[in-house]
């Protein structure tokens, strides 16, 4: 059967090799703490709720790729409230079907391989989505180390300046999965300039947005020249609507409208009544306030037994991760099988690239009872 190289060489999806060691164990009838993916499980608010069932009618059609415009001016106005910016909601902003999809196609509309830009440049450990999308579209694929010297932030000054002009796209994740580091204003401005200077196309991938701990983080959409440079953001962590798809890209409006032009030929537009939940959502902020209560209850549940085993937090003030170092003579993959032992499932740093051997990463998606639960168990074993 012809199969794509691209696809041969690509390995099985991590966290579906986390799936089967948990279901392994429960179906033996023992106890799984799920704290792997990272996928919430809080409740969805009842207003958003509400509002899904009500934008729901007896005919539908399909869904326009440039989405609604109460939704692209509710995504407009929730960016002018937290990051202080005015966008045009028509001009530098349009609904995706969550980040992922996004994430995975943008190199596709970027990549000029006969011009000389064959090159996405993404960072490792991480979430793999915006490597494989490149690799598929045919680019070559950059990582940049991100490790504990360098505060887990890519080390720009390292990069050859080959990489930066054959580069078509240079992707950033912060607030970081899975190291939980938030990039700084400053860092945000000098790949804005670099992609002036060089012509990419900077693109920040800001999921993790408002799970923070400490300061509200920055977001690209703040660099004051947005030419070359766009943010994805998402209600999947922000509003536990994972299984909504529901996010948007903003920023330059040359980037914004080849999406318009590109998206209707994937047919990746949310459904009309998830739209107008999400104008819901993104309008409000107290069920976000709550969240971030809840995750902060869990992280510190975890970090008191964690810390309190000697075992250091190497992560940073934000998203649902915690990034912790494994203990001397084991590697992460052999720590985190021998927390399943035990009942706890957390993913191994080597999962997420190979800068992520030596941690584990703990995602704060259980209950509060199944984290005191994992807490008292991480008190024994760790």
């Amino acid at each position: 059967m012809p199969l794509s190289p691209v696809y041969r060489a690509t390995a099985t999806y991590p966290f579906v090799r986390l799936n089967e060691a948990a279901a392994e164990r429960r179906a033996r009838g023992l106890e799984v703490i799920d704290l792997g993916m990272g996928d919430p499980r809080e409740p969805t608010d009842p207003a958003i709720l509400q509002a899904l069932r009500d934008g729901v009618r007896e005919r539908m059609g399909y869904p326009a790729a440039v989405g609604l415009p109460e939704l692209r001016e509710a995504v407009a106005a929730w960016i002018g409230l937290r990051f202080g910016v005015s966008l045009d909601p028509d001009r530098h902003v349009i609904p995706t079907l969550g980040s992922k999809e996004a994430i995975y196609s943008f190199a596709q509309v970027l990549l000029d391989v006969p011009a000389g830009r064959d090159t996405v440049v993404v960072t490792e450990p991480g979430y793999p989505v915006p490597g494989r999308g490149a690799a598929f579209a045919g680019a070559r694929v950059v990582e940049l180390p991100l490790r504990q010297e360098h505060g887990f932030l890519p080390a720009l000054d390292e990069v050859p300046g080959d990489v930066w002009d054959r580069a078509a796209l240079v992707w950033l994740n912060s607030p970081n999965n899975p190291t939980g580091t938030v990039a700084p204003l400053s860092m945000l401005e000098r790949l804005a300039s670099l992609a002036r200077e060089h012509g990419f196309v900077f693109a920040s991938d800001e999921a993790y947005s408002e799970l923070w701990f400490d300061q509200p983080p920055p977001s690209a959409l703040q660099v004051g020249d947005l030419t070359n440079v766009v943010a994805f953001n998402t209600l999947s962590k922000r509003s536990s609507m994972t299984g909504f798809r529901s996010g948007f890209v903003a920023g330059d409006p040359e980037l914004v409208d080849a999406l318009r032009r590109f998206r209707p030929n994937v047919g990746t537009a949310p459904q009309e009544f998830v739209q107008r939940a999400s104008v819901v959502a993104w309008g409000d902020e107290t069920h976000v306030e709550r969240a971030r209560g809840t995750y902060r209850r869990k992280r510190e549940l975890l970090l008191d037994a964690i810390r309190g085993r000697g075992r250091r937090d190497a992560g940073g003030p934000a998203t649902m991760y915690l990034w912790i170092a494994v203990p001397a003579g084991e590697t992460s993959e052999s720590h985190a099988a021998r927390l399943l032992e035990s009942g706890v499932l957390v993913t191994p740093g080597s999962y997420l690239g190979p800068s992520g051997e030596g941690y584990v990463r703990y995602a704060l998606v259980a209950t509060e009872a199944e984290c005191a639960r994992a807490a008292a168990i991480l008190e024994e074993v760790l």
